[in-house]
């Protein structure tokens, strides 16, 4: 007999790829955000805490579309539950031709709201998708390598923003024409990859969280079903999970403010860092996907957390390309954050798998509540803005290191 679990099987190959591939679509999105942030500063002349509303507008949409996604999926399954999540997604996107029209920052945030609902929709079904995709033991594996293609989409949003939107000799960065046709580009995309998972023919899966009774095994010990809120270990999770991406919100949210107010680099040269952070976000997850075959997933995530902490404070002292450089390490600790809590947050959950999902999704609503309260401090001192994060990493420390005793408690 085999020791360690299989990564997946031969069989779901076809299928893991596709759903890899969603990752790195909304990974575009995400960090396409932050861009948005700064242009919108530039061009429509609002201050950094009113800009903080675009990450409100996405991470929002989490909060209100994470139960119905999870409702959706439940009914009608994993495949439906993408293509819901691809029209939404696409629907956004090509609500960026009116807005631009109006030079509306109100019509964007419109846009960014029905855009980011489609997010949610592919986060909530995409991740127990992929769990599903094999053995519960290796699940933490399989959703921390598909995030790391999050990554990937993670680094073209922002070179497509720097060259595209925020190049000063491209004509266009001081207007809304290269928002407007970037938007078209990424709806016509999104809707021909929609047209083509029609075609992927998904099989039969039985998730491994769920077993064919109401009983369950949790250790050694057999366990009554419980109602899903009994669970200690999710109900951390989904805090840990709110305070994870608010700690991504703000960091990310003023990444180019920073290179720009405290490094003096030019928007579209910052953007191009924030891309490289984005890199070093790619290789800490296929590096936590690795390590993790030695190391216990919550154990490492610990000591990522704690890594986080002193990289904030050196953040917020400003030493120059130090402290530059410990920001763009921030994204390399983050790396495997937010798939590692959302993994261990759905262990042993059995029948309840499903609406979990749901529930740590809009814990995401973290995004949407501190880039407006870091901006506050940031339209003062943007360096010091980043010892707010420090709060959330903390929480998440305290998740990870206690994590086998809260699973354990009734």
């Amino acid at each position: 007999m085999e020791n360690k679990p299989k990564f997946t099987e031969r069989k779901y190959f076809l299928v893991i790829a596709f759903v890899t591939s969603l990752f790195m679509l909304w990974g575009v999105a995400m960090t396409m955000g932050d861009i948005l942030n700064k242009h919108f500063q530039n061009v429509l002349h609002i201050s950094k805490s009113r800009s903080g509303l675009v990450q409100l507008s996405i991470f929002g949409a989490y909060a209100v579309m994470g139960i119905p996604a999870g409702l959706f999926m439940k009914r009608f399954g994993y495949k439906r539950g993408v293509q819901l999540g691809l029209f939404l997604y696409a629907c956004g996107a090509f609500l960026f031709v009116p807005a631009s029209d109006a030079e509306s920052f109100g019509y964007f945030r419109v846009a960014l709201f029905v855009l980011a609902c489609g997010l949610a929709t592919l986060e909530a079904v995409a991740h127990p998708f992929v769990a599903a995709l094999g053995d519960q033991r290796s699940s933490d594996q399989r959703i921390n390598f598909a995030q790391a293609f999050n990554g990937v989409g993670g680094i073209i949003g922002p070179l497509l923003g720097s060259y595209f939107i925020l190049r000063s000799d491209g004509g266009h960065s001081n207007d809304l024409v290269s928002v407007k046709h970037m938007y078209i580009i990424i709806g016509l995309v999104i809707t021909g990859v929609g047209v083509l998972f029609s075609f992927v023919k998904v099989p039969a899966l039985t998730d491994p969280h769920v077993v064919a009774t109401d009983a369950y095994v949790v250790g050694e010990t057999l366990h009554a079903d419980k109602k899903l809120f009994q669970h200690k270990h999710f109900v951390f999770a989904v805090v840990a999970q709110l305070f994870n991406v608010a700690a991504q919100g703000g960091t990310w949210a003023y990444f180019i403010n920073y290179g720009h107010e405290v490094m003096h680099l030019s928007d579209a040269h910052a953007a191009n860092y924030f891309a490289f952070s984005i890199f070093m976000m790619m290789i800490g997850r296929f590096t936590g996907t690795f390590l993790m075959r030695y190391i216990a997933p919550n154990k490492l995530l610990a000591i990522f957390a704690a890594c986080n902490i002193v990289m904030c404070i050196i953040v917020s002292q400003a030493f120059g390309w130090v402290s530059f450089g410990a920001l763009i390490m921030i994204n390399f600790f983050f790396s495997i954050m937010f798939p590692t809590i959302f993994s261990l947050g759905l262990k042993d959950l059995g029948k309840h798998t499903q609406q979990a999902s749901s529930f740590i999704v809009m814990g995401v609503v973290g995004g949407a509540l501190f880039p407006p309260l870091m901006g506050l401090i940031a339209n003062k001192n943007v360096a010091t803005s980043y010892l707010l994060p420090i709060v959330c990493y903390a929480v998440i420390f305290a998740f990870a290191y206690s994590y086998k005793r809260v699973k354990k408690l009734a």
